[in-house]
């Protein structure tokens, strides 16, 4: 990563290093470097913040200036476009991802991994968050993505968030405030940012909790290109169908369009073959979805968030 030079915007930069870290701190960024697909162009500025108030810092300051602030998790489920980002990106990392136990709830930053998440549970002796097991994601894009898999979901055990507000405030959503549906949540209409995660979980048999732990990471390492640069399914389940089934009987697996392939291993995956470009994926994704609507008059509709300059 560069060191924070030659903006354009100095009084910003000045008051962002103010607010953050220096060394947290990044200009003209390039974000294959921050997303599990290896694509994308540059950020304007990144900043990895360490607590709840930093990140709030951030959105007084970018509404002072007048700057949009977009939050990054993990960097999966993300396609960056080729010009990059026109904002403050804020990323969570390790820097925000402590987790911690208080009774039957689980409390985690939002930088905190899925995996991480549910190792801790499994030795607390919580059962419900096996399925998130191997997901390549971060507690705070999982509540905003409402996460899923093996029938589990972030809607079941979540209760409470810590987020904060275009206009720096820190607000609690609890329950049915959250807005849970297939894929979402409330955080993707109101454009908070998740920093805090609250799970209320139960008590479990520990062994059966690592049983299905392994039984879950065997399967996916069997079943998904885990080794190639991804953002994860690219399309959303279609109702009464799999997103992977219909791309595979169009004929598509292993179809390429340029860098980006259709995972010959998982039709549902595309994967970054070699130096593909966010063009690449799009021009990709665009064909899947034609093929796929010509064959069985199904619309795919992208589960993976295409965002950047276009």
């Amino acid at each position: 990563m560069q060191n924070v030079k030659n903006v354009t915007n100095d009084d910003l930069l000045e008051k962002l290093q103010i607010a953050i870290d220096p060394k947290r701190l990044f200009v003209n960024e390039p974000m294959a470097k921050h997303t599990t697909f290896k694509i994308g162009g540059p950020a304007d500025f990144l900043v990895f913040p360490a607590s709840v108030d930093e990140v709030a810092a951030v959105f007084k300051i970018a509404k002072e200036y007048g700057v949009p602030v977009m939050a990054l998790g993990n960097g999966s489920n993300i396609l960056v476009r080729d010009k990059g980002i026109r904002a403050i990106v804020v990323k969570f990392s390790e820097a925000l991802g402590e987790i911690r136990q208080d009774g039957q709830t689980i409390i985690a930053g939002a930088g905190a991994t899925l995996t991480d998440v549910s190792r801790f549970a499994a030795k607390c002796g919580f059962t419900g968050m096996e399925f998130a097991i191997g997901i390549p994601g971060s507690i705070g894009g999982a509540v905003f993505m409402n996460a899923g898999a093996y029938d589990g979901e972030m809607s079941r055990v979540v209760s409470a968030v810590t987020a904060v507000r275009q206009d720096g405030r820190i607000e609690r959503f609890e329950g049915e405030a959250i807005q849970f549906g297939y894929r979402n949540s409330v955080f993707q209409q109101n454009s908070s940012i998740v920093c805090e995660v609250e799970m209320s979980l139960i008590s479990g048999n520990a062994e059966a909790v690592k049983a299905k732990m392994s039984e879950y990471t065997v399967s996916r390492e069997a079943k998904q290109p885990l080794e190639m640069p991804s953002a994860g399914s690219t399309f959303k389940r279609p109702p009464g169908y799999y997103a992977g089934t219909l791309i595979e009987q169009s004929g598509l697996k292993g179809y390429s369009v340029g860098g980006a392939q259709v995972s010959e291993k998982h039709a549902g995956f595309v994967i970054n073959a070699g130096n593909a470009t966010a063009a690449d994926v799009l021009a990709l994704i665009s064909e899947i979805q034609r093929r796929v609507f010509e064959k069985f008059g199904v619309e795919l509709h992208p589960e993976v968030r295409i965002i950047g300059e276009e």
